[in-house]
């Protein structure tokens, strides 16, 4: 309760209504009441609501004022949106981009997919089809015996990018892919653990040649 109470004032401040009377106009208009110690939770949350309506976002902003992702499975989320902008399927790679093309795609508001689990689960899989659907990412785990980094989801993007500016590669023949990746990331022995972000520093490096040649393909 105490968190809806500290987010109204919050919202009131971004949205520049300091005058207590200009507050009570809102409590009364949405609750009939015009204090908040007189209203019950659901009444505290419809004026949360409200506010909200009027443009207040508890989201926090980077320094840039765009919108940041924080909650359980952010970060997750964010890694498979900067994959699917890598990839060429997205022209924003932007937090609040991602909140729009959730909220069309199922209608899933932010706090319920960064914080719920089965709600997160949802979206990473609809994310996950669609760039399987869109770019050939192959989401298949690997072979046991098969090498610990053929599991990583930017491994896996990865090899999608590389296949889009090369159609005839394949996992047996990749030429040139792992030559790539060793130069990109220092690493000499692929058959080590390679981190996420150095599969994040090679999506990077690919990124901008993807976004090219879907372009130029639509051109």
């Amino acid at each position: 309760m105490t968190s809806t109470i500290a987010a109204i004032h919050t919202g009131f401040k971004q949205l520049g209504i300091a005058e207590d009377e200009d507050k009570r106009a809102i409590y009364a208009r949405v609750t009939g009441k015009n204090r908040l110690t007189l209203m019950k939770p659901a009444e505290k949350d419809a004026v949360l609501a409200e506010l909200r309506r009027l443009g207040f976002s508890s989201v926090p902003r980077r320094a840039n004022g765009r919108q940041q992702l924080t909650g359980k499975f952010a970060k997750k989320l964010q890694a498979l949106w900067i994959g699917a902008w890598n990839l060429g399927l997205v022209e924003d790679r932007d937090d609040a981009a991602l909140v729009a093309f959730v909220k069309r795609q199922t209608g899933l508001d932010q706090v319920r997919f960064l914080h719920h689990a089965d709600d997160a689960r949802a979206v990473v899989e609809a994310l996950k089809a669609w760039m399987a659907r869109e770019a050939g990412v192959n989401w298949s785990p690997p072979d046991k015996r098969s090498a610990a980094y053929l599991g990583r989801y930017g491994y896996k993007i990865a090899w999608a990018q590389w296949r889009i500016l090369h159609p005839g590669a394949d996992r047996i023949v990749r030429k040139g892919f792992d030559t790539f990746v060793v130069d990109v990331t220092g690493t000499t022995d692929l058959w080590c653990e390679i981190s996420d972000e150095q599969w994040q520093a090679v999506m990077n490096a690919l990124g901008p040649r993807v976004r090219a040649a879907r372009k130029a393909v639509k051109a």
